[in-house]
């Protein structure tokens, strides 16, 4: 009984760790405001957390195989163009950057890359989640309230 306790036990503390950091809703309003976020590229912060949230679902470990490339993070960027994940055929490292980086719970290389590819593309078009369920919809949701 106690081994399966301890087993159990086990789980409970190695799970978050492969899980990341879930931040908060208000929390990274409060860092996209803070990072410029609202007017950037003719984007709204209400736009950057439904990407978020549709991405990673604010996860900062969020991981995603594509096939040939892989998308890291909380913002989801993709090793064929802006990080460098040693695996990705014809990577272009764009933000300079080991994606490993993009899944630590310090995400100022995440914002920094996310909007160097906002800036590139003009907007958040690069980015399924945000086209898929963001573009063209009332997104006060995703602020109320912070």
């Amino acid at each position: 009984k106690s081994m399966l306790f301890l087993g159990f036990l086990f789980l409970g503390l190695a799970l978050p760790v492969t899980q990341g950091r879930i931040i908060p809703k208000c929390e990274m309003v409060r860092i996209l405001r803070r990072n410029g976020f609202e007017g950037f590229e003719g984007t709204t912060v209400a736009d950057w957390m439904c990407l978020v949230q549709h991405e990673s679902g604010f996860n900062t470990k969020a991981y995603n195989n594509n096939g040939p490339s892989r998308d890291y993070g909380i913002f989801q960027i993709n090793s064929k163009y802006w990080c460098n994940d040693g695996r990705t055929a014809g990577a272009k490292n764009a933000c300079q950057i080991s994606c490993s980086r993009l899944q630590d719970d310090n995400i100022e290389d995440d914002i920094r890359c996310a909007k160097k590819i906002a800036r590139e593309a003009h907007g958040l078009s690069p980015w399924y989640g945000w086209r898929d369920h963001c573009r063209g919809r009332n997104l006060s949701s995703y602020v109320r309230g912070c």
